[in-house]
């Protein structure tokens, strides 16, 4: 029997199911970012003993990876007062209209709700900048003009 013909079952030729990825760099959050980590680790830990053996493996990968997080977890001290940091909450001005974001750390950020991590190349330009100051951004000098830090 030619070897395309025999297959001894499904479970031989599923896709392999890796890891989640882990951001490269440090593990920078807020107050209010490890206690979400936190929260995540014991839903999924309650999650795990009600999980049925098919989806006891994806939630054991979702806990490990939520697990390396909470360890691996840096509180960012609050900046100095005018500051822009991790934790900062910042209006700015940029094409013509004002927006705010809070800069946090990856785990925690959510663009929908104004939460960018600290690693988006926004972030990146506004952290150590203060009120009145101009920075660049996206290849353009004095793109982004600070507004408000809180």
């Amino acid at each position: 029997m030619s070897v395309a013909f025999r297959r001894e079952s499904d479970e031989e030729h599923l896709e392999p199911k890796f890891e989640r990825p882990i951001a490269p760099g440090p593990n920078l959050v807020t107050p209010r970012g490890l206690a979400l980590i936190g929260v995540k680790v014991e839903e999924l830990e309650a999650a795990l003993a009600e999980a049925a053996a098919v989806d006891r493996d994806a939630v054991l990968r979702e806990l490990r990876y939520w697990h390396t997080r909470q360890t691996t977890a840096e509180v960012v001290p609050a900046p100095p007062a005018g500051v822009i940091g991790i934790g900062s909450r910042v209006t700015y001005h940029l094409a013509g209209a004002d927006r705010t974001v809070e800069i946090v750390g990856g785990d925690e950020a959510d663009p929908a709700e104004g939460r960018i991590g600290f690693q988006a190349p926004l972030a990146r330009a506004l952290i150590g900048a203060e009120v009145g100051e101009r920075v660049d951004f996206a290849g353009k000098a004095e793109a982004v003009e600070i507004i408000g830090v809180a």
